[in-house]
């Protein structure tokens, strides 16, 4: 899941090289936290909120086939 959010990340930023990507698990859910420089937090978000809504789908797609509950988390 990590490096999912993390390619999925690095293509739509300008500086692909400041995306972190960190994954903390308890209670059977797990935590990604996306970190981008300032200047990328709206190529990563998006109008509306719409790409950081796909990149949740996505990882929840990839996520259904195991039995924990996937959270990602966008921030800088």
């Amino acid at each position: 899941m990590k490096k999912l959010v993390e390619v999925l990340a690095q293509s739509l930023v300008d500086y692909p090289d400041e995306v972190t990507v960190t994954e903390t698990e308890q209670d059977g859910e797990i935590l990604l936290e996306l970190k981008v420089a300032p200047d990328d937090m709206g190529k990563v978000i998006g109008k509306q909120g719409r790409i950081a809504k796909a990149i949740r789908a996505m990882v929840k797609a990839a996520a259904s086939k195991t039995d924990k509950k996937v959270v990602v988390e966008i921030g800088h």
